[in-house]
C-alpha cells in the first residue's frame, strides 16, 4: 500500500472519529467503503491495519450527531456495511466488547440489532470458512483463544448484559443450533474444495466444536452435527475422512465431552464407525474415554450406549483388541471385592450390563483366548457378590455368573441360580440379546404363539366344540357341553384329620406325630388355641417355642412358614418375658444355622409390634350395632326416632361442633414393662466370635437384619421409662459399627440412630449423651455427603434434622418448631 493511500485513509478515519461536519463523515464513509471491495488490490493491507480502528470508531459514534441526522437507509449502507463486508472475526470482537462495555441506551440497540444481523446473513459461517480455506493459519494462540471464548460464550456474554431483553436469537438453543449448521456448511465446502485439489484445515473448527461440548452444550450442538454427519458419510468416503478429520483436531481437554456427546447422539455402532472412524487408535485421550471412562467411571449411560460403545469396538478388526482389553478390564473391575463394596449398585449394575454386552459381541476364538481371565471372574467375583447382604447385588451376581459359565470351555463349569425376576435381572438378559434390524417383524409372532400355548385347556376344548358343527352341521351336541362350569378357585381340601382342642395335644402332634395331615392340622390351629388358652400356653411357652424353633417342613406343608412365625408370635405377646429370655439367650448359642437366628429375629421384631399395638375390645364394636325388633316391618324401613333426629339436625343451626366421636380410650403398653427384656440380652455376647457364628466377622446378614431388630425395638419404647438406658447402650454398640464395609450394616446404624433420636427424651438426650453429639453430627454429615449407598445418605439426612429437632426442643422449648 503506497504512503499517499495511508494518508488518505488515516485522514477519513480521524474525520469519522472528530469532525462535526456530517457531509465530511459521510463522503469519508463512501471513501472507506471501497476498500471494502472483494475488487480493491488495497483490501488486505486495509483490513489488517485500518479496519478495527475504523469499527471502534463507528461505536464511538453511536452518540455523535451525524449518527443520529443519518436517515435509516444509509445507516445500513454508510454504517450497517462496515461490519458485514468486512473480516468477521474481527467484527465479531468489536461487537461483543461494545455490547458488554456499553449502558442501556439507543446506541446499545442498534449493536444488539446489528449483531443479530451479523449471525443471520452467515458471516460466522464465513468466520469458520476463512480459518480452513488455504491450510494455513496466521493469528496468534491468544487472538485463537480469544476468538474462540467470543464464539461459544456469546448467549451468556450477551445475556448478562441485556437480561430479559435478549434476542431469541443469542438464546442458547437457537445459537448453537446455527452454530452446529455453520459448522456443517464449512464441512461441506471442505469437501468440494478437496474434490478441487485444495487444501483445507479444520484445527479451528475442531477447536471450537471441542470448546462448545466442553462448556455443557453437547446436545444443542450433536442434535444437529449427528443427524447431517451421519446421513452425509453413509455414501460418500470423503465426508467420512473430513468427519474423522475434524475430530483429531479437537484438543485432548476437550476430547472427552465430545466423543460423550457423539456417543449418546448416534443410534448404532454403525454410524459410530463412519463417523469416528479409528480416531481411538490414534489418540490416546479418545481411547482412554472409550475403553474406560464410559465403561468404569460414568454408570448413568443407557442400554444404547453401551451397545453403540462396544460395537463401534466390534466392527473393525483393527480395533477388536480394544474389545479383549475391555472384557479383561471389565472382569477385573466385577470380580473386584472392595468395589462391590464401595460402589453402588447402580454402577454395579452398569458394568454388568458392560461384560455381558461384551461377552455377547466377541467371537468363539476370541473368548477361547481369553479363558483364564473368565475363569478368575467367576471364581472371585461370584463369591464376593454372593456374599454380600444386599440381595440387588446377589441378584446381578447369578445372572452374570451364568451367562459367564455358558462361555467356559468345561462343560460342567455352567452354573444355574434360583432367583426371583426383576427389571433389573430382566433387562441384564435383555441385554445379551441381539438387536433385530425389523423388530416389529421379528418379535411379533412370539406374543401370540406364547398366548396360544399358555391358555387353558377349556380354550382348546371350545376350540374343537367350535370345529365340530363346522365338520357336522347336522350332529346334535352333548347337553353337558352347555353346562356353566363350577367356579372351584375357593375350594378347600378337605382335612382328613380332626384339628387339636387343647394346646398340649397340639404340641404333643408336632412333637411326636409323623402324620402329615395332622401335622398340618396342628400347625394351623397353634396360633388359635396358644390366644385362647393363655393359663395353659404359659405353662408351655418355653417348651413350645424351641419346638417351633427347631421344626422342619418335611412335609411340604402349605404357608408352613407364615403359620409357624404367627404361632411363634403369639407366645411371645401371650408370655412375653420367658419367650424372649430364651429367644435372645439362643441367638448367641451354638448349634444354630444363620436361617434359624434371623427367624429369631422376625419373631422378637413381629411380637414388640404387636405388644406396642393397644388392645381392641371386640365387644364394644358388636355392641354398637343396632338390633332391629321383630315387629318391624322391614329392614329398609327407618325408624321412626332416626326420622325424627333428621328433621331436627335439618333445621339446627350449629356454629361449632365438638368432637364426632369419642375420644381414644387409654389402654396400658404392653411393650413398655418388658421392652428390657427383649433388648439388652440381644446385646450381648456380641464381639464373642464362636465355630458357627462370627456377627462382627462373615455373618454381616445378621448383623445388618440384628441392628434393624434393635432400631425396631428401641423406636417402639418411646415414653418408656427403660428408654434413656436403652438409647446409651445402643449408641454405644452402635459406635463401632458405623465404618462397617457392609452397607445393610450401616444402614442398621444409621436406623438405630435415628431410633434413639425418636425414642430418647431429648433432656435425657443432652444429659447423657452431650459429649457425643458433637462427634455424632459430625460423622451423620459425612455420610450424608461421601457414602456411596443412596439410602444411608437419606437416612444420614434424617438422623441430623432429628437430632436437630431434639436440641432445639430442649434448648428453645417455647419456639415452634
Amino acid at each position: 500500500m503506497e504512503a499517499e493511500v495511508r494518508l488518505k485513509i488515516t485522514h477519513c478515519v480521524r474525520a469519522v472519529t472528530q469532525s462535526r461536519d456530517t457531509e465530511d463523515v459521510f463522503d469519508a464513509l463512501r471513501t472507506l467503503s471501497g476498500y471494502l471491495d472483494d475488487r480493491c488490490s488495497d483490501r488486505g493491507e486495509f483490513c489488517r491495519i485500518f479496519y478495527t480502528p475504523l469499527l471502534q470508531a463507528l461505536v464511538k459514534g453511536l452518540n455523535s450527531d451525524w449518527f443520529h441526522k443519518m436517515p435509516g437507509s444509509q445507516r445500513t449502507e454508510l454504517w450497517g456495511s462496515f461490519f458485514l463486508l468486512g473480516p468477521p472475526d474481527q467484527a465479531l470482537l468489536t461487537l461483543l466488547d461494545a455490547i458488554t462495555s456499553s449502558d442501556p441506551s439507543a446506541g446499545l440497540e442498534h449493536l444488539v440489532s446489528m449483531l443479530e444481523q451479523f449471525l443471520s446473513t452467515g458471516r460466522t459461517e464465513v468466520l469458520l470458512w476463512s480459518r480452513c480455506e488455504g491450510g494455513a493459519v496466521t493469528d496468534s494462540l491468544q487472538v485463537r483463544e480469544v476468538l474462540l471464548g467470543r464464539l461459544v460464550g456469546l448467549p451468556p456474554l450477551t445475556a448478562n448484559k441485556l437480561k430479559t431483553d435478549t434476542p431469541l436469537a443469542f438464546l442458547p438453543q437457537q445459537y448453537f443450533s446455527l452454530l452446529a449448521n455453520d459448522i456443517l456448511s464449512v464441512l461441506e465446502k471442505t469437501c468440494k474444495a478437496l474434490r478441487g485439489g485444495q487444501d483445507c484445515s479444520l484445527g479451528f473448527v475442531g477447536q471450537l466444536l471441542g470448546k462448545a461440548c466442553a462448556q455443557g452444550h453437547t446436545a444443542l450442538v450433536f442434535s444437529t452435527l449427528a443427524p447431517q454427519l451421519s446421513a452425509n458419510t453413509l455414501s460418500d468416503a470423503l465426508w467420512r475422512r473430513v468427519s474423522v478429520k475434524l475430530l483429531e483436531n479437537v484438543p485432548d481437554r476437550w476430547m472427552e465431552a465430545v466423543i460423550t456427546g457423539l456417543v449418546q447422539a448416534v443410534n448404532d455402532p454403525e454410524t459410530l464407525s463412519r463417523i469416528l472412524g479409528n480416531v481411538v487408535l490414534k489418540n490416546q485421550k479418545a481411547q482412554l474415554v472409550i475403553t474406560h471412562k464410559l465403561l468404569l467411571l460414568q454408570y448413568h449411560h443407557k442400554d444404547c450406549v453401551l451397545r453403540t460403545l462396544l460395537g463401534y469396538l466390534a466392527q473393525d478388526d483393527e480395533r477388536r483388541p480394544l474389545l479383549c482389553q475391555v472384557l479383561r478390564a471389565l472382569c477385573q473391575a466385577w470380580s473386584n471385592s472392595s468395589a462391590v463394596k464401595h460402589t453402588t449398585v447402580e454402577q454395579q449394575l452398569y458394568v454388568s450390563k458392560a461384560l455381558l454386552l461384551c461377552l455377547t459381541l466377541m467371537s468363539p476364538q476370541e473368548i477361547e483366548q481369553q479363558q483364564e481371565v473368565l475363569r478368575q471372574c467367576m471364581l472371585n467375583g461370584m463369591q464376593c457378590h454372593l456374599d454380600s447382604s444386599v440381595v440387588r447385588v446377589r441378584r446381578i451376581g447369578m445372572v452374570v455368573g451364568e451367562h459367564i459359565s455358558q462361555h467356559m470351555d468345561t462343560p460342567t463349569a455352567r452354573l444355574s441360580f434360583q432367583y426371583e425376576h426383576d427389571e433389573e435381572t430382566r433387562a441384564l438378559l435383555h441385554i445379551t440379546q441381539p438387536v433385530e434390524t425389523k423388530p416389529d417383524s421379528a418379535h411379533s409372532p412370539e406374543p401370540e404363539m406364547e398366548v396360544k400355548t399358555s391358555s387353558p385347556p377349556p380354550s382348546t376344548e371350545s376350540s374343537a366344540v367350535a370345529s365340530q358343527p363346522a365338520a357336522q352341521p347336522d350332529s346334535d351336541l352333548d347337553s353337558d357341553d352347555e353346562l356353566t362350569p363350577y367356579d372351584m378357585s375357593a375350594d378347600e381340601v378337605k382335612q382328613t384329620c380332626a384339628p387339636p382342642r387343647y394346646v398340649r395335644d397340639c404340641l404333643e402332634g408336632l412333637l411326636t406325630s409323623e402324620d402329615p395331615d395332622r401335622v398340618c392340622a396342628c400347625l394351623q390351629s397353634a396360633e388359635g388355641l396358644l390366644r385362647r388358652h393363655v393359663s395353659t400356653t404359659k405353662e408351655v411357652s418355653v417348651e413350645f417355642t424351641k419346638v417351633l424353633l427347631h421344626m422342619e417342613d418335611k412335609y411340604s406343608t402349605a404357608n408352613f412358614l407364615f403359620h409357624r412365625q404367627r404361632a411363634m408370635v403369639a407366645l411371645a405377646v401371650t408370655d412375653p418375658i420367658p419367650v424372649s429370655e430364651y429367644l435372645t439367650t439362643e441367638f448367641h448359642s451354638l448349634n444354630y444355622n444363620l436361617r434359624q437366628r434371623l427367624d429369631m429375629l422376625e419373631v422378637i421384631a413381629v411380637a414388640v409390634q404387636e405388644l406396642s399395638q393397644p388392645v381392641t375390645n371386640k365387644n364394644e364394636s358388636t355392641s354398637l350395632v343396632t338390633v332391629v325388633s321383630p315387629d318391624q316391618p322391614g329392614n329398609d324401613l327407618k325408624h321412626w326416632r332416626q326420622v325424627v333426629e333428621e328433621r331436627i339436625k335439618s333445621k339446627t343451626r350449629r356454629f361449632g361442633k365438638g368432637p364426632t366421636q369419642p375420644p381414644p380410650k387409654a389402654t396400658p403398653n404392653r411393650y413398655a414393662p418388658v421392652a428390657g427384656y427383649f433388648f439388652f440380652p440381644l446385646l450381648r455376647n456380641y464381639d464373642r466370635p464362636q465355630m458357627t457364628f462370627d456377627l462382627l466377622g462373615s455373618d454381616h446378614l445378621v448383623l445388618g437384619q440384628l441392628l434393624s431388630t434393635l432400631g425396631l425395638l428401641m423406636h417402639l419404647a418411646i415414653h418408656a421409662p427403660v428408654a434413656t438406658q436403652m438409647g446409651k447402650a445402643l449408641l454405644d454398640f452402635v459406635w463401632a459399627l458405623r465404618f462397617h464395609s457392609d452397607q445393610s450394616v450401616r444402614r442398621g446404624v444409621l436406623m438405630c440412630v435415628c431410633a434413639v433420636f425418636l425414642a430418647m427424651p431429648s433432656q435425657s438426650l443432652l444429659q447423657e449423651l452431650s459429649d457425643d453429639l458433637l462427634d455424632t453430627r459430625a460423622w451423620l454429615a459425612d455420610v450424608a455427603e461421601t457414602d456411596v449407598d443412596s439410602d444411608c445418605r437419606n437416612l444420614a439426612v434424617q438422623c441430623l434434622i432429628l437430632q436437630e429437632w431434639s436440641v432445639k426442643k430442649e434448648l428453645y422449648p417455647d419456639s415452634q418448631m
